[in-house]
This record gives C-alpha cells, structure tokens and sequence, in this order.
C-alpha cells in the first residue's frame, strides 16, 4: 500500500495518510500508458496543414522559354516543384490523426499514472482549498509551504473556480477536478497534490459498491 504526505490547510504537514487501493493497486503498465500518451497528443493535433501540388496551382503548362539556345536547362512547366510559384511536391493534405483508445484502456492507464507518480514518494494530499477569491500569490505560497515545485497537477473535489483562476498565472500549475484527468496529464505533473475529500470520497463509493454486491 502506498503512502502520500499530508499537509492541512495552513501547510503545516500531518502524518502520512495511505492511498487507496482502488486506484493505487501498484500496476504500471508501461505499454498501456504509452499508447494511452500517444493517442492524447495525436488528439492534440488539427490536422490542417495543407499545400498545393503542381496539378492544383495557378499557371499555364506552355514552356517558360524554348528549348534550346538559351543556356539554361529545359523546362516543360512554370508550375513544376522546383519552379518559383510551382506546386509543392508530396504537400500535406488535411486529415484527421484522431486515436481512440477503448475505455478500460485509458483506465489502466490513468491508474498506471498515479501508481507511478505514488512509487517516486511525488503524490500529495492536501486539506480542501478554500479560498474567497482567486489569489494566485496565495496558490504559490502554499504550494511552497507544501515542497510542491516543478510541474504541479492540482485535483480537487468537484470544480473550484477560484483555485482554476488562481493558477491561471502559473505556468507550471494545472488545476482540474478529481476524476477528469488523462494520463498525459499526471506524467505532465513532477508532483500530484489532491484535494483528501476527493480520495476519501472515492473509498466511500469503493465500500458502497462492495456492500451492494455482498447484498446480492
């Protein structure tokens, strides 16, 4: 079982508190989170460079000049790719780069993420932040309290509009509610500071479901 440090809402630190099972089995899969990355980016991506080839430009198909007499090499065509104003030999054309990625796949794979962020000791729980406007001097001062530096993926319980625009100004701090990030998201992140309501809240369904099914 994997263990998290804890600090309270004033960033003073607590005992550390274990993470839960249902999501920190202790599995990377390797394979799955690199599949898992590679479809996110391929996503990312519009897919609408795009040129034009000989066949597409403006131009006649007469000889710019004659054939012989003039010095130069023959050419057939203003419109060829080596020609000022010529098409583009093999241009790109618009396609889609979209990967999909069953279910159960992208799954193994946000759990593979936390498992490996949770073996290099770089997942934090936090008491829940509350704060009564945005402030992003308080965000940066907190998250030094708590030694979060590098990269710092914030997940709070349910959407927090002041902590999302506290971070705003941070370019190393994402913040995003609990349940709605990717892999690519926590390997983004050097350290993973999650909001306790959020993990306890995810053992509490954990021990609903398991009672539902023992009633079955």
């Amino acid at each position: 079982m994997y263990k998290a440090r804890y600090y309270k809402a004033d960033g003073k630190k607590g005992l550390a508190r274990a993470l839960p099972e249902e999501l920190f089995d202790g599995v990377v899969n390797d394979a799955v989170l690199h599949r898992a990355v590679k479809a996110f980016l391929s996503n990312q991506r519009q897919g609408t460079a795009s040129a034009k080839t000989r066949g597409e430009v403006s131009g006649g198909t007469r000889k710019p000049f004659k054939q012989k007499g003039t010095g130069r090499a023959r050419q057939g065509t203003t419109r060829a790719a080596h020609m000022d104003g010529g098409g583009r030999a093999f241009p790109p054309v618009p396609h889609k780069w979209t990967q999909k990625v069953p279910r159960k796949v992208k799954a193994l794979a946000r759990r593979s993420a936390f498992n490996s962020r949770a073996q290099d000791e770089n997942v934090v729980l936090v008491d829940a932040f509350d704060f009564d406007e945005p402030k992003t001097g308080k965000l940066r001062d907190y998250l030094g309290s708590i030694e979060a530096g590098g990269k710092v993926l914030i997940l709070t319980e349910g959407v927090k509009e002041n902590i999302y625009l506290s971070s705003r100004n941070l370019a190393n701090v994402r913040v995003m509610p609990f349940g709605d990030e990717s892999a690519y998201d926590i390997l983004w992140a050097g350290t993973v500071v999650i909001e306790r309501e959020a993990v306890d809240h995810l053992t509490d369904t954990a021990e609903v479901e398991g009672s539902e099914e023992i009633g079955r």
